[in-house]
């Protein structure tokens, strides 16, 4: 009989981001708070780009675009948001969203299943992403259920289960 694999990812549903940058842009655009000070949140690239005239503003619209990705099912984990800076008379925040596991976060997995898997459970880094593979379905269910548990600097989904 074949090994059940599955894979360990981080991927963010571009069309759910882009719904919560819309709903957010929406919602700054009819806050009274927000009226006449140059607020602003739109995408820029690959970054979503916050501006406002002061910094505590700039981290409002933030906390709102936060909230409105956490209503579409995205993990804030997948947010990168940076420092707000001056630029002129403005604060802008930069932000991005965060996609594959990178190197460092892989081994921090592969460890993690090497020490607290069962011993049956074998891991391997492909890319940015991560293949777990077993003779038991049951454990690599308690893989995942590990995984789960534990508080990762990455958002993971669980994809290819066989």
């Amino acid at each position: 009989m074949a090994d059940a694999t599955f894979d360990i990812v981080s991927k963010v549903d571009q069309m759910e981001a882009d719904n919560a940058l819309h709903q957010a842009q929406k919602e700054v655009a009819q806050r009274y708070d927000f009226k006449n000070i140059g607020a602003s949140i739109e995408q820029s690239g690959e970054k979503v780009l916050i501006k406002a005239n002061s910094e505590e503003r700039a981290k409002a619209i933030l906390e709102v675009y936060e909230a409105k990705l956490i209503k579409r099912g995205i993990s804030l984990r997948s947010l990168d948001a940076g420092e707000p800076y001056a630029s002129g008379k403005e604060f802008r925040i930069e932000t991005a969203m965060k996609a594959g596991i990178d190197s460092e976060n892989a081994k921090k997995i592969n460890k993690l299943i090497r020490d607290e898997a069962p011993k049956s459970v074998k891991s391997q880094t492909q890319g940015d992403e991560v293949r777990v593979s077993s003779k038991s379905r049951d454990d690599l269910q308690a893989t995942m259920a590990l995984l789960k548990g534990k508080d990762l600097d990455v958002a993971l989904q669980f994809v290819n289960f066989r």
